[in-house]
């Protein structure tokens, strides 16, 4: 077991907050394929990453923002088999307003609907792929979201999935706790790892005039 104080918890949304690998990668599988591409090169960077930033690593050769702006979702994808992360429901439920924020790097359009098709609580801060310049590995999303609710980076932990977010996490000098839900334990240099949301327990520290967060990760 793992203890951490803080005072924001900053979720990513796909693997951490909701399961939707699936339906990512059937999308970026649909869209390189009918690119006439081959899918791998984009399934293994995908995770974490904004569309555009992904375009860029898997196919240097296409206009990235041209790409994106011309993307139209295939509706005839299974969004059905979004669900929440086992666990999520009960940690947003435990934790006090103003103390958490997605930064995904999705765009928000997608960010909201996935949360409400996973019956999940819209964050006062959702910080998405539009709202900053540079995305994951970039730390713009979680120091922006820190911002926005008004704590500093060093008092917040990040919960991540994939290697870039890490990174981002790191870059902002935050800690970070890794969920083994896309990557192995081994991709995943953080401070602490868990299966699953089910794995942290969160409860109010009342520390005047500051209230804190204890964490404490059960997973080994």
């Amino acid at each position: 077991m793992k203890r951490f104080e803080c005072r924001a918890i900053l979720f990513d949304l796909d693997g951490v907050l909701v399961d939707s690998a699936a339906y990512v990668e059937e999308q970026w599988r649909r869209w390189a394929v009918g690119k006439g591409l081959a899918p791998e090169p984009f399934l293994r960077v995908c995770h974490g990453r904004r569309a555009v930033e992904t375009i860029r690593l898997a196919a240097p050769h296409l206009d990235a923002e041209a790409e994106v702006a011309a993307f139209r979702p295939d509706t005839t994808g299974n969004m059905l088999a979004i669900e929440p992360i086992e666990g999520a429901s009960r940690l947003l439920e435990a934790l006090p307003a103003g103390s958490w924020a997605v930064a995904t790097s999705g765009p928000r359009v997608d960010a909201i609907a996935r949360l409400r098709r996973a019956n999940l609580p819209h964050p006062r801060v959702l910080i998405c792929a539009e709202d900053v310049a540079d995305g994951k590995p970039s730390p713009d999303v979680y120091l922006k979201a820190a911002a926005s609710l008004g704590v500093d980076p060093a008092d917040c932990i990040v919960v991540e999935d994939a290697p870039a977010g890490i990174q981002a996490a790191r870059a902002a000098e935050m800690k970070v706790i890794a969920l083994t839900t896309t990557h192995s334990r081994a991709d995943l240099p953080a401070d602490a790892w868990a299966r699953s949301l089910a794995a942290i327990h969160v409860e109010p520290i009342d520390s005047s005039p500051r209230t804190y967060l204890e964490l404490l990760v059960l997973d080994r």
